[in-house]
């Protein structure tokens, strides 16, 4: 029997204090979620205000993943952004 996959939309918010490293950061989570699921698209939004401060800071870099999985790697993806330094917020959405 086939594993049931399930489309996801990740949103990452990585601090732009990091300079350099937001795009090492943003290329782990890459790896990751490749390594892991089906990475179908990835969207960078670039860096963006912020509509309220987070962590004392104002802005942010914007990617957005859309990835197919199973129901537990969204788990584990949340786990590690919540231990990841310069992650600022991520949600993870299951899509329609």
């Amino acid at each position: 029997m086939a594993e049931i996959k399930n489309a996801y939309e990740f949103m990452l918010l990585v601090s732009v204090k990091l300079g350099e490293k937001t795009e090492e950061l943003v290329n782990k989570f890459k790896d990751f979620v490749s390594e892991n699921a089906e990475l179908v698209n990835i969207n960078n939004w670039g860096k963006k205000k912020l509509a309220y401060m987070i962590n004392k800071e104002s802005e942010a870099e914007y990617v957005v993943f859309d990835f197919n999985s199973d129901s537990e790697f969204p788990k584990e993806l949340d786990r590690i952004c919540q231990i990841t330094d310069g992650v600022l917020r991520n949600m993870i959405v299951k899509k329609s």
